[in-house]
């Protein structure tokens, strides 16, 4: 698929798959990367270390612990607490389509691993990115790196194509029991919904307005993703009184090879 072609499908549908864009050997390395973090976890909880923040444990899991391991839900700043995932964020194939899709300056606004365990992983409700982030215009590409093969059965993507043309809307709660609903909503369109399941390595680019939500996982396999949102400097930083009223962005593509853009609040 030509440039073009990508970033026609990408206004017009709200989301694009690129598929294998980290090879296996990749993957295998980030899979690893993810068990040494559940154990960094582990080593900063028993500490009373505040980095433990940055480690949600699965709010519906039937356990704690599972083979040894912490069930986690998520891990923010992913690239502070390792090295692979920091680099991850500005991997060539992967900035590649970005500039394609945004131009080549890009700012790193999220770095995060979304984690379904086995049996437990929880449903995600549906909601578009950009109705929790504090950045106007609304116009942020939301990146998420299958590091597991990711099926219907343990808990893939769903999107609701073109819904990133609805304009921004409210959501309440992303974290769901695994029998509840995506939605309580009577008021938007469902019909179109669909499922995104992938392989590992392979990526889904979408638009921070793009309604998506993702089902439960029931199934033996757990099913990983590395989740990195973008945003080129034309986008404002706006986080309101009760905010920091200004934050430092890391550089993912451009910008003259700087290392990071402070931006200060706007309204």
């Amino acid at each position: 698929m030509t440039e073009d072609n990508r970033k026609a499908l990408f206004e017009d549908q709200g989301y694009l798959v690129v598929e294998n864009l980290l090879s296996k050997e990749e993957v295998v390395q980030c899979q690893s990367e993810i068990r040494l973090l559940h154990e960094h976890y582990v080593e900063l909880d028993a500490k009373g270390d505040p980095g433990a923040g940055s480690f949600q444990r699965e709010p519906y899991a039937n356990e704690a612990v599972n083979n040894g391991l912490p069930v986690l839900r998520k891990i923010e700043n992913a690239g502070h607490y390792s090295e692979v995932f920091k680099d991850l964020a500005s991997h060539p194939r992967l900035v590649e389509v970005l500039n394609c899709l945004l131009g080549p300056d890009l700012l790193l606004f999220r770095s995060t691993l979304m984690l379904k365990p086995a049996f437990h992983g929880s449903v995600h409700g549906l909601h578009q990115d950009s109705a929790y982030w504090p950045m106007v215009p609304p116009a942020l590409v939301t990146v998420s790196i299958a590091l597991n093969d990711s099926s219907p059965e343990n808990g893939c993507f769903h999107v609701i194509p073109e819904s990133h043309k609805w304009g921004l809307q409210n959501w309440g709660r992303i974290a769901r029991d695994q029998n509840e609903k995506m939605t309580e909503r009577r008021d938007i369109d469902t019909s179109k919904q669909i499922e995104v399941p992938l392989k590992a390595g392979s990526t889904l680019f979408f638009h921070s307005l793009m309604v998506h939500g993702s089902g439960p996982n029931q199934s033996p396999s757990p099913r990983n993703t590395a989740l990195y949102a973008y945003f080129p400097p034309s986008v404002r930083y706006t986080p309101g009184p009760n905010g920091p009223q200004e934050k430092s962005f890391p550089v993912a593509s451009g910008l003259e090879g700087r290392q990071e853009m402070t931006l200060i609040a706007q309204e």
